[in-house]
């Protein structure tokens, strides 16, 4: 008789989503009512839409929540007595401090640092040091901080696991170690590799010459092809800013070079990048357009889980093409690669002032092309400046702040024109 102890017990572990109500949220507590064997919602968090929070957090049954203010608070209570529900109310945290420290305590393994902007950093920081699992969906916490949160992953033996399709892409081509026990990408030291490429849909305008491009309108903009993404994103994935920000994180995250980091346009989105090796293979991961796939990806590693994503049927989708970028319709891209090549003031600058002048775009008080022209003015004003290396979050906050305010003063100038 084979007495031999059964090893595939599954042990609940607690998520904390920060950002639960914005797509990557949202998708992130889809795929964990998925599978209420392997993971239970600890908290949760949002800035402003609090019916939402109220309704995510009723159905998974959060122990906590956490929201900016005292007004929000209110609307979260008032949202949760419109619910009539029988789910025992959470607790309600407030304020910026909450969050930082609902990141880092003991519950809460799992934390989906999924919270837009600067605003994410503090947070995704704290769940670093605290030696957490850390998905990370917050591209400021690397292309503003990557020196300092990858230095604070390997010193708390924090998993960080890239939530990013690409880098995720990336993350599963790569040399295979002992990911089980640290899940660290930058610490493998990327064998054999000799180039990471990231693909790129190329947006609405992939086939528009540059001159066209003059009266987009953020509608247009807008309209992705293949993602349904935010307002925000969208326009970045159009000017292929946010490549340029992938760039800069796969930097960090593989410990790559901006020499060994190439873009391709790939318009189907279903080869979501590729890693080369020095004996000419080329490894890549495909999958349907869907966020859950990383996502579960990341939840379940080492394993693989059921993310709800339909099987790729490659017959249907016909033909893969691929094509090299054109940096004239793309002058973004190229702003990218400088602001890497510069060092990490310069991707503050970059992205900062690109979220300040997409802003003014969408609100109509910028035009399209106008967008790359105040981020390449804001560069070249940093490069004056004089400022060290930002060696902390009080660093990167302050060089944010000073070149949001620089970036304004030129979409006005350009308003005026």
């Amino acid at each position: 008789m084979n007495h031999a102890i059964s090893h595939d017990v599954t042990v609940l572990r607690d998520v904390t989503v920060l950002g639960s109500t914005g797509s990557i949220g949202q998708n992130t507590l889809d795929v964990i009512a998925r599978h209420p064997d392997r993971f239970v919602v600890h908290a949760l968090s949002a800035h402003s839409n609090m019916q939402k929070l109220a309704e995510q957090a009723a159905q998974h049954q959060a122990a906590c929540v956490v929201v900016p203010d005292v007004l929000a608070a209110q609307n979260f209570d008032s949202a949760w007595a419109l619910r009539n529900t029988s789910a025992k109310k959470p607790e309600v945290r407030v304020g910026a401090q909450a969050l930082v420290d609902t990141a880092a305590e003991s519950r809460g393994q799992i934390v989906m640092a999924a919270i837009v902007g600067a605003a994410g950093l503090p947070a995704a920081l704290a769940a670093a040091q605290a030696g957490k699992r850390v998905l990370l969906a917050n591209k400021e916490a690397l292309v503003a901080a990557g020196s300092f949160f990858m230095q604070a992953v390997i010193d708390n033996q924090a998993e960080l696991l890239p939530i990013d399709s690409e880098h995720n892409a990336i993350f599963q081509c790569l040399p295979r170690f002992d990911r089980q026990t640290q899940v660290n990408p930058s610490s493998q030291h990327n064998k054999g590799v000799t180039r990471v490429i990231l693909t790129a849909s190329g947006g609405p305008f992939r086939q528009h010459a540059p001159a066209l491009l003059e009266h987009v309108t953020p509608d247009q903009a807008c309209a992705h092809p293949n993602w349904r993404m935010g307002r925000k994103i969208s326009v970045d994935s159009a000017t292929m800013l946010n490549k340029g920000l992938e760039i800069i994180e796969a930097h960090w995250l593989f410990a790559m070079p901006a020499e060994q980091i190439d873009v391709v346009i790939h318009p189907q989105s279903i080869v979501h990048s590729m890693v080369e090796y020095s004996d000419g293979s080329v490894l890549a991961q495909m999958g349907n357009p869907d966020m859950r796939t990383p996502i579960a990806y990341g939840l379940g590693f080492p394993d693989r889980i059921n993310a709800g994503v339909s099987p790729l049927n490659l017959a249907a989708v016909g033909k893969l093409e691929f094509e090299a970028v054109d940096f004239d319709r793309y002058p973004c891209l190229q702003l990218a690669y400088q602001a890497l090549k510069s060092g990490q003031t310069a991707c503050v600058v970059l992205n900062a002032a690109n979220e300040i002048a997409v802003q003014a775009f969408l609100m109509h008080q910028l035009g399209y092309l106008d967008i790359s022209k105040v981020v390449a003015h804001s560069l070249d004003w940093q490069a004056g400046q004089g400022w060290s290396i930002p060696s902390s979050i009080d660093d990167v906050l302050m060089i944010d702040q000073a070149v949001r305010t620089f970036a304004q003063e030129t979409c006005l100038k350009y308003l005026k024109s």
